[in-house]
This record gives structure tokens, sequence and C-alpha cells, in this order.
């Protein structure tokens, strides 16, 4: 079977930036990484990530390019993670960030699954619409309902540097 993804670039202009996508249900990650890199015009040097979605876009479980933690937890990879394991019917929704100090970020939604059509090599770019920006759209991280004058949970308020408990002069 073959996958048809909508890739939207999450951007804040009037103009939208999509380009439709098709592969093979039993690729990997890494094959749609590719395949919207070259779509959007990335060269594909860096940094970049899938991240499971609910129905509206919350981010959840980390789909990673390679293993860059610390732990000894099991990181999902590229490589290693078939799309139809994680997409499918009941979950359609991935979030792809990709060059982590640009934060190019797209909404990836599988949009139909079709039977592969004789004649075409997949991964297809089906349908591009709209220009890529020079640079990637800023991002506003500012949390909307953060109130500075609120305390934390634990009760720190992080102006009163006296009642701190660490050693600023540590080294």
């Amino acid at each position: 079977m073959v996958y048809r993804f909508r890739v939207i670039l999450d951007n804040d202009s009037d103009d939208d930036v999509f380009r439709d996508l098709e592969i093979f249900e039993t690729n990997t990650f890494e094959d749609l990484h590719n395949i919207i890199n070259q779509s959007f015009g990335f060269d594909g040097a860096e940094m970049a990530s899938f991240y499971v979605s609910d129905d509206t876009w919350n981010q959840g479980e980390e789909i990673s390019l390679f293993d860059v933690s610390d732990s000894s937890n099991n990181v999902k990879l590229m490589n290693e993670t078939i799309i139809k394991d994680i997409v499918h019917e009941a979950q359609t929704k991935l979030i792809y960030v990709y060059d982590f100090f640009n934060m190019w970020t797209f909404y990836v939604e599988l949009a139909e699954i079709v039977d592969s059509v004789e004649g075409v090599d997949y991964p297809n770019l089906m349908f591009v619409h709209g220009q890529v920006p020079d640079t990637a759209p800023e991002k506003d991280f500012q949390a909307e309902d953060f109130n500075e004058d609120e305390e934390f949970e634990d009760g720190l308020d992080l102006e009163d540097y006296d009642n701190l408990d660490f050693d600023e002069h540590w080294n």
C-alpha cells in the first residue's frame, strides 16, 4: 500500500506552503525524512525528528534521525522505524522538525492510503504549492498563560537569589 501525506510548513504568513507526497507504507521514517527534505529544497544535512501527534497537534513520542540521548532510554530511530508501525487510520498526524537551530516545523498528515500504481517510482512528489521562504518562520515560544508574578509549584522565587539553594561560586 502507498501512503499519501500532505506536509505543511508551519508559517505565520498568509501564503500556504505544502507538498503532497506518496511513499510505501513499508518505507522507514528516514525515507520520509529524505523525500520531505528534497521536496522542500533542503540538503538534509541537519538534525531532524518526527513527533507522533494527536488530533490537536500536540507533540508526542519522538522518532529521531540519530540517537543523541545520554541515557539508556530506547529512542526510536528513523532508519529503524517503519512508517506503518506508527502511522495508520487511527493515528494520522505527525510533527516534523528539521534543523533544530532554525526550527523548520511541518505538520504531516496521512491523507489517504491507496494501491501502488504500476510505472510510478516511490517515494513520489505529487503536488507542490507555495514557495519556501529563505529563512525559517520565527516561532513565539512564550506560554500563552504564563504569569511572571506566579510562583512555581515548589515555591521558588527566581528573583530571590539569596535564598536559592545553590552556590553561585561553585567552580
